[in-house]
């Protein structure tokens, strides 16, 4: 229900003093209000952004009505790489989506420092789309697995001093998916290569075509490489490929798993995207990924793990 948010935009609260025949009022147009819900569900590290409806859209087009579709944007961040968007209804100002779009690989981390931008856009048929209105939600306002019902009215474009600048984030070569599992019955370790999420674009057309390696070392031999296939224009690939290493359980604790995400090129060289390594030596996730791993034997456990964009690999 919209419970008359478009007149709460433009409600004005007077002075019990205040004389209303001298006082002037300049009201901006309404841009008109959305309904959405947001979900963060911790133990998949997935926020689910339920676009719902709008109500009252300002008129875009010469009839009078407009095109619109919503987009999302994750602040800060590389710009497609995490952009998300409905589809477009045609002719309307009171739009119903009831679409539900989800961004994986979010951590708790970045439930505290991180705003979600959602737009209000109209298609045009010749592509130069309009702004209508935004807004932002601070994602640390959700609880976890709890889904807040949003209803707001949109506004222009906020200044980007108020959201945070977006240098300095780590995370914006991306994040990688990746399962590890020990079989004793086989004496192997098995590495899975699940998916990316908001990998850098490396192309002119702002995407890649990324592919990943992996790499257990030191002393594997030819063995210790292993490529996944590549993926054609994309930022978010799926790949569910597995990589088995004939190793004895005890000698795991000195070997350290190299994973790096790569952009295909033809005829050149591959531009290097982000990587990130698994093992006794590393910190944080990463070393508590592959402790987990060497402690529960026959269990497959799946981890995000942020790219970093230094590269000490050569490919």
């Amino acid at each position: 229900m919209f419970n008359d948010s478009l007149t709460m935009c433009h409600s004005l609260s007077l002075p019990p003093n205040a004389i209303p025949h001298v006082l002037v009022v300049s009201v901006q147009p309404t841009l008109g209000a959305l309904e959405f819900s947001l979900l963060y569900e911790q133990e998949n590290n997935s926020l689910h952004c339920s676009i719902l409806k709008a109500k009252g859209l300002k008129p875009m087009d010469s009839n009078g009505l407009a095109d619109p579709y919503v987009k999302l944007h994750l602040l800060p961040g590389a710009s497609k790489s995490n952009k998300l968007r409905t589809k477009t209804l045609r002719n309307t100002r009171n739009p119903v989506w009831n679409e539900t779009l989800v961004y994986h690989g979010l951590t708790d981390e970045d439930m505290q420092r991180k705003t979600l931008r959602i737009s209000v856009c109209d298609e045009d048929k010749f592509g130069h789309n309009e702004f209508i209105g935004e807004t932002r939600v601070a994602l640390k306002k959700l609880k976890i697995n709890q889904k807040k019902n949003f209803n707001v009215c949109l506004e222009r474009v906020v200044p980007v001093s108020c959201v945070g600048k977006e240098g300095g984030d780590v995370e914006e070569r991306g994040r990688i998916l990746i399962s590890l599992m020990y079989s004793t019955p086989q004496n192997r370790l098995i590495v899975g290569v699940v998916r990316c999420v908001h990998l850098a674009a490396m192309d002119a057309n702002g995407y890649s075509d990324p592919f990943v390696e992996i790499c257990l070392k030191p002393d594997m031999g030819k063995k210790a490489k292993n490529k996944t296939n590549i993926k054609k224009k994309t930022l978010n690939p799926e790949y569910n490929e597995e990589f088995s290493y004939d190793i004895k359980h005890s000698d795991l604790a000195k070997k350290t798993l190299d994973i790096s995400v790569w952009d295909y090129d033809i005829g050149k060289s591959n531009d290097y995207i982000g990587g990130c390594q698994l093992g006794i030596t590393a910190k944080g996730e990463r070393l508590k990924h592959w402790y987990e791993c060497l402690k529960n034997k026959d269990k497959k456990i799946e981890r995000w793990h942020t790219l970093l964009a230094t590269n000490s690999n050569s490919n």
